[in-house]
């Protein structure tokens, strides 16, 4: 009961994902490098000065959406985990989950400034309602399409998902365990403008972006132990703006490039819509709304890259999602090819 819940209030994973579902997520752009430097050791859509587009990452992921110049295709893969916990909020008494999963995911510059990109994210979570003796796993799969368009020192981007799953729950009832397996499923669509302003081997990235979310769970009944129950389907749906800012610096040393940022964002989750859930034990029957985040909360991460060549880069990230009844933590590891 409580677990479908949760499902459903937190968008499938307590982050719209991870990497995909808060993959919904755009990462901050890795750096930018002098025009030479820019088309000779990493090609990409180099500005008049600074650094060049070259390590932007996808919205869905790390590949970075670079070039007029220079590998066309590129392919990225990841590895992450995150740590979530959510405190008690009305009839929902907390939950704590580990997740962990991969992403892979192609790219291509189909015009100067235009990239298009898709990818597949799949998590293994694992949530324990302790307070109800409550425990589950969920099967997450992602489907991920993005977009870019550079015009200048402003680019406009778009990131698509759709995830489907399976959650398996088990709760102890004293004479046996009580479990139940259903379905999952989440749609988002997020949209950001922002705009790059250089400072010598520095870049400030004032960013603002609109996010949609539905996730909702099937109706399920328990099997097994004692009073099993039955539960009605469940939905969600959620609004929300972000504003925010990266700032990163890069450096250049034998013909490779290290680049860190870090960023910021507020979050105002605009509007949140929850249906009840009905939970039957025989004729007796009650009916549990569903929980949701804080109206108000902050985004923060940081972000270290090291391209090895033109055609290789490797990094590392971390994202942190703070507020006012859930903290979740995450970390990721990428490699993107580029040809």
């Amino acid at each position: 009961m409580l677990l479908v819940a949760a499902f459903a209030s937190q968008g499938g994973r307590g982050r719209l994902r991870g990497p995909m579902s808060d993959r919904l997520r755009f990462r901050p752009h890795p750096g930018r490098r002098g025009r030479d430097q820019s088309r000779q050791q990493f090609p990409g859509a180099a500005r008049k000065s600074g650094f060049g587009r070259a390590f932007r990452n996808n919205p869905g992921g790390g590949g970075a959406s670079e070039a007029t110049n220079g590998p066309r295709y590129r392919a990225w893969g990841e590895a992450y985990g995150i740590s979530a916990s959510t405190g008690a909020q009305l009839d929902f008494v907390g939950d704590r989950r580990q997740i962990w999963g991969g992403l892979a995911g192609l790219g291509a510059t189909v015009a100067p400034g235009v990239n298009l990109g898709v990818s597949v994210d799949q998590s293994r979570s694992a949530i324990d309602v302790p307070l109800a003796l409550q425990s589950a796993t969920l099967d997450l799969t992602q489907l991920g399409f993005n977009a870019s368009v550079d015009k200048g020192p402003w680019t406009w981007a778009v990131a698509l998902i759709h995830g489907f799953g399976k959650i398996n729950s088990h709760r102890e009832t004293g004479l046996g365990i009580a479990s139940a397996g259903y379905n999952a499923q989440i749609d988002g669509a997020l949209t950001e403008l922002s705009y790059y302003l250089d400072i010598d081997q520095s870049r400030i990235v004032p960013k603002a972006a609109l996010e949609y979310v539905r996730a909702k769970t099937d109706s399920f009944q328990e099997v097994g132990g004692l009073d099993p129950l039955t539960a009605s389907a469940t939905s969600v749906e959620r609004s929300r703006i972000l504003l925010g800012v990266e700032v990163g610096r890069y450096w250049i040393f034998d013909r490779k490039v290290f680049d860190l940022s870090a960023y910021g964002r507020f979050v105002d989750n605009v509007e949140q819509n929850f249906s009840s859930i009905t939970v039957s034990l025989g004729p007796q029957s009650i009916i549990v709304q569903g929980i949701g985040e804080s109206r108000y909360g902050a985004d923060a991460g940081a972000s270290a890259s090291l391209s090895l060549s033109n055609i290789a880069r490797l990094y590392v990230n971390y994202d942190g999602k703070f507020r006012a009844a859930m903290q979740s933590h995450q970390g990721t590891l990428g490699v993107e090819l580029k040809w």
